[in-house]
């Protein structure tokens, strides 16, 4: 414990870089700025963050942005094509250790400047990316794109995955070792108290609507259309709001879609003011934004698949059977024969118990420390097991 301690009140430099970073929204810019606020007031550690950005700007301590085009299409992302550029501009901050929070060029940026350093090199595993490039080129590019991941994270010294389903997926293709690192939830800014918005007036809804949100990009991995099957055939009194779009819209009847709120305290007072968050995703790697629904006192009905049961169980909401709108809608129609208050209490004290911030980046620290002074020397495999409902 002593030198534990030792090694967090040291002066250490750690250096978060990752591709998928936009300053407006996403569950990275998130985590990463949670993580700065959190080391700033719990440590003396120096935390610089280096991303993509319009110009190129170096401050430790603080975010530096490598230069990148615009992604169209997305939410303010941009993309550096010059790996050199990176990789010195990371070694310009003079990094202790570096996590990557990316499996493309910016890793093997790190790479080089841990090896050339002789400093740890942390990889967090954010997305699935061979899934989702596989489910939009093709799945026999899985299988390549799998062999990339391993051949890349066996340059790390440790990948942190944020659920056990990553941490089992990691493993089952020759990364092991994972250590199992859930993130966490602002549980001042999701927060019941956020519940203050009229939104069945705003919306011109009845005051009887039964309202439901969905946030989250509009992508296919979302499975939407089983939302949408799921309210059609629902009808009224129910509605589905979707928090995602560029523009308002009716899609329906009963379907409303408003532009994405990328102000956390405002998605807050949204998804709080619904009676329950829906999803349908099949392939999350974590779930953030159903711990964010937890946090407002809101319960959730997902699909049962991929990290969604380490998170949901019908204490804290329900699951439906994936890809399956009839068993969402039942799923629905049922949470109303509940005491809805009641549940969304017991959801937050899960994400109280389980899913802060703090709880996240203690554990966090405890992995740095135990990395910082081997000189690269592999951690021990940390086998992921135990999958099952969580416990209240």
């Amino acid at each position: 414990m002593q030198a534990r301690s030792l090694l967090v009140s040291s002066v250490m430099h750690l250096v978060d870089t990752t591709l998928f970073y936009s300053p407006t929204s996403g569950g990275v810019k998130r985590y990463l700025t949670a993580k700065h606020a959190w080391l700033q007031a719990n440590t003396s550690w120096k935390h610089s963050i280096l991303v993509p950005g319009e110009v190129a700007h170096v401050e430790p301590g603080s975010i530096s942005t490598v230069p990148g085009h615009p992604w169209p299409g997305t939410f303010n992302y941009r993309l550096p094509l010059n790996p050199r550029r990176w990789t010195r501009m990371i070694d310009q901050l003079e990094p202790d250790l570096i996590e990557v929070g990316d499996a493309f060029h910016p890793a093997w940026c790190a790479w080089r400047v841990a090896k050339r350093r002789h400093i740890p090199l942390v990889a967090f595993y954010h997305s699935n990316m061979p899934q989702l490039i596989a489910r939009r080129i093709g799945e026999p590019t899985e299988r390549v794109l799998s062999r990339y991941v391993r051949w890349l994270y066996e340059r790390c010294d440790a990948v942190l995955a944020p659920s056990r389903y990553m941490c089992n997926y990691l493993n089952s293709i020759g990364v092991q070792h994972t250590v199992y690192q859930p993130l966490g939830v602002d549980t001042n800014v999701f927060h019941p108290s956020r519940r203050t918005l009229d939104l069945r007036s705003r919306l011109g809804l009845a005051p009887d609507t039964r309202l439901l949100v969905f946030a989250g990009r509009f992508s296919g991995e979302k499975n939407l259309n089983v939302l949408l099957y799921a309210f059609a055939k629902l009808g009224a009194p129910y509605h589905l709001l979707l928090i995602g779009g560029d523009r308002f819209a009716r899609p329906n009847r009963n379907v409303t879609m408003i532009p994405y709120r990328r102000d956390s305290q405002k998605l807050a007072q949204w998804i709080a003011s619904c009676d329950a968050l829906v999803h349908a995703g099949t392939k999350e790697t974590f779930g953030l934004v159903l711990l964010e629904a937890m946090a407002c006192g809101r319960p959730v009905i997902a699909a049962r698949a991929s990290a969604v049961p380490e998170i949901v169980d019908d204490r804290v909401g329900a699951l439906a059977e994936p890809g399956d709108g009839e068993s969402m809608a039942e799923a629905i129609r049922a949470l109303y024969d509940r005491d809805i208050e009641a549940v969304g209490a017991a959801a937050r004290a899960r994400v109280l118990k389980r899913f802060t911030w703090a709880q996240a980046f203690a554990s966090e620290v405890n992995t740095y420390t135990s990395l910082v002074g081997s000189r690269r020397i592999r951690v021990p495999a940390l086998p992921a097991i135990e999958l099952g409902s969580p416990t209240s």
